[in-house]
């Protein structure tokens, strides 16, 4: 079994799994040394293995991209939403990754189509897509769902997460939290001047369009951790994208319980039993 180790930093926990992996019998390569694209990724990857925390794992979708290799993460970060494990739980979740004991799980992915993206930008996002003010004026920001207008927004930005990012940036701007599994995308701006306008969840199938208008004349525009500027009058589309990304799970209940022991869900001292 081949299996790609991903990290920004390579440390002593880098070092020990990879050592456990060979010891147990896989064939491993590692980022920097074996392969430094999606170019050079191996074809017989069966498994890609993120070491680090949520930021290392979204950078994975840029490695695997249509490819269908799972992606497990492993948490050597802080907060660690995304990893199926933290890396000190010992050597069993190594075993139930090469004998084949987790669950795997298809997250839907976003593809953008904006003229304005650098050559070379990967169009796809996992958690959201983010346009945002540069400066200090505010954005005016014109959406069309499947070719109808919403009233104009005038905000700071706005955020299209997937279900798999409503517990990112969606989360912090006033967005509701989704169920992995939910085909919907939610609209959300970013500190809105008008206070009537609130999050909006749309179907992920939609066609959803957007053109923002600004006096500094350009805007950030993120895909997960990936950014790049873009002018005024820019017009973005957003679909759901035609693959997704292979989401490997270690255990059943591993969004209710990151909801729980991650973000304190419920934290109540009247839940305490």
């Amino acid at each position: 079994m081949k299996i790609a180790l991903y990290y920004r930093d390579r440390h002593d926990g880098v070092e020990a799994v990879k050592t456990l992996l060979c010891e147990r019998g896989a064939t491993v390569v590692c980022y920097g040394t074996d392969f430094r694209s999606w170019e050079d990724l191996p074809d017989d990857t069966a498994l890609f293995l993120s070491l680090g925390g949520d930021g290392t794992f979204l950078q994975s979708l840029t490695f695997v991209r249509d490819r269908g290799i799972p992606v497990a993460g492993v948490n050597f970060g802080r907060l660690g939403f995304l990893t199926a494990v933290r890396a000190d739980a010992g050597g069993d979740w190594i075993d139930a990754l090469l004998s084949g004991r987790y669950n795997v799980e298809e997250r839907s992915l976003l593809r953008v189509v904006c003229a304005a993206l650098p050559d070379g930008f990967y169009p796809f996002a996992l958690n959201e897509v983010a346009v945002q003010r540069r400066g200090t004026s505010m954005l005016q920001i014109h959406v069309r769902i499947d070719g109808r207008e919403l009233p104009t927004y005038w905000a700071d930005g706005l955020v299209l997460s997937t279900p798999t990012g409503s517990t990112a940036y969606n989360l912090s701007v006033g967005g509701p939290v989704v169920m992995p599994s939910s085909d919907v995308m939610v609209i959300a701006p970013i500190a809105p001047h008008n206070l009537n306008v609130r999050p909006l969840v749309v179907p992920i199938e939609a066609a959803v369009e957007f053109t923002f208008h600004s006096r500094e004349e350009d805007a950030l525009i993120t895909l997960d951790n990936r950014s790049c500027v873009i002018p005024s009058g820019t017009t973005v589309s957003l679909a759901r994208g035609r693959y997704g990304l292979r989401y490997v799970s270690l255990s059943d209940d591993n969004f209710i319980s990151a909801l729980s022991t991650k973000l304190f869900w419920g934290a109540d001292k009247r839940n305490t039993r």
